[in-house]
């Protein structure tokens, strides 16, 4: 017979990490209403074991670019390798932020730009760095565009090598129009079930599906690895003869 204890266990991430980046506008310590929002799926992490950092990309000095390292490219300075360490260390990465003319922040924008900058480097077993972790988003606003800005980050992640679960986004805008924004007092936000209940599902199901690649050893290095496609091994996939 199974035990609530025993149940509970069954769902414990003690193994996994989590890393949060905060595309909001605002550097630090300004409010950020896409922080609201992460702390929401963050607790509920936490609350499981998995050990949880955040990055507010705005307070570092990320370079423009779509290479690894853009001091080598020109700019005097670029925070993102570094950064990069911590992506390539957790196992669920969420991007969050707002909305702004019906899109992503440029701050967003960036960020998946130099996410995109590593995306051809590997790892040890020959398939693209990013293989065998998980990904999602969070957006806020006050205006439409949430499944827009969600569409499109999930794109871009899943192009770059994450695996995406089921329900992977969640967001809140408030009625359409200006208006306030989801921390603003009376604004309904942190109180709004449609959202809460999609922060939770989305949190859930990183967690489980990180789990299962974490407890796999990631996705099976088979039919995917860049360096024996080069050598001209084609998976079953052979080039088309035209002779």
């Amino acid at each position: 017979m199974t035990t609530a204890n025993s149940a509970e266990d069954a769902y414990r991430f003690d193994d996994l990490t989590a890393l949060f980046i905060n595309c909001t506008l605002k550097p630090s310590p300004q409010q950020s209403h896409t922080q609201g929002l992460i702390d929401k799926s963050a607790a509920i992490m936490m609350e499981r074991g998995v050990a949880t950092s955040e990055i507010r990309a705005v307070d570092h000095d990320i370079a423009t670019g779509i290479y690894p390292d853009m001091t080598e490219h020109g700019f005097a300075s670029d925070a993102w390798p570094a950064l990069y360490e911590q992506v390539l260390a957790a196992d669920i990465l969420v991007l969050a932020g707002p909305i702004w003319l019906g899109d992503n922040s440029s701050v967003t924008k960036k960020v998946i730009e130099r996410l995109y900058s590593c995306s051809a480097l590997l790892n040890s077993a020959g398939q693209y760095a990013y293989y065998g972790r998980v990904g999602g988003c969070l957006i806020t606003g006050n205006e439409d565009g949430v499944k827009h800005c969600a569409m499109n980050v999930l794109y871009s992640l899943q192009h770059l090598g994450y695996t995406i679960p089921p329900q992977a986004d969640a967001g809140w805008i408030g009625p359409a129009g200006p208006g306030p924004s989801y921390l603003d007092p009376g604004s309904g936000g942190p109180e709004n079930d449609f959202t809460n209940r999609n922060t939770a599902f989305m949190t859930w199901n990183l967690m489980h599906l990180a789990a299962m690649l974490k407890r796999a050893k990631g996705v099976p290095a088979h039919g995917n690895v860049r360096s024996e496609w080069d050598a001209g091994c084609r998976f079953d996939a052979p080039n088309p003869d035209y002779r």
